[in-house]
């Protein structure tokens, strides 16, 4: 008999705790410059692209494209020994930032890239949601 672990859950910093709100309900928000206007993830103090510290948290559409992707067959943490094999990809948002996720609703070996994808929420506790990807129906 195996025993069941439980899964890690994220520690958010403090720049990425509206990020996590908002998946807690059920809403992707990422930050966007209010000088560049472009979006960016992960969360940080300052955007990436012009160094403005002028943001906000702002939803996204939650649609986008798998840029990459890897399917795990080994077990490298056993609380995810019921989940192999499983899919980590590298979405690329509508709004332009890729973000490391799963991709579920589809067998592993149905994963390309560049195919249309959507977000969902896995509730994971009574405090956290996770946002994973599945293809467009």
């Amino acid at each position: 008999m195996t025993e069941t672990r439980p899964k890690p859950t994220p520690r958010p910093a403090p720049e990425s705790l509206p990020y996590w709100k908002a998946a807690h309900e059920h809403r992707l928000s990422l930050p966007r410059c209010d000088d560049c206007e472009r979006f960016w993830f992960p969360p940080s103090r300052s955007c990436p692209h012009c160094l403005s510290a002028n943001f906000a948290f702002q939803d996204v559409s939650g649609r986008g494209k798998i840029f990459s992707f890897v399917t795990f067959h080994r077990v490298y943490n056993p609380a995810f020994e019921g989940d192999v094999p499983y899919v980590v990809a590298l979405v690329e948002l509508e709004e332009g930032p890729r973000l490391l996720t799963n991709i579920f609703g589809i067998p592993h070996e149905e994963v390309r890239c560049e195919m249309p994808v959507e977000v969902v929420f896995d509730d994971v506790d009574a405090q956290t949601s996770v946002p994973k990807f599945r293809p467009v129906a």
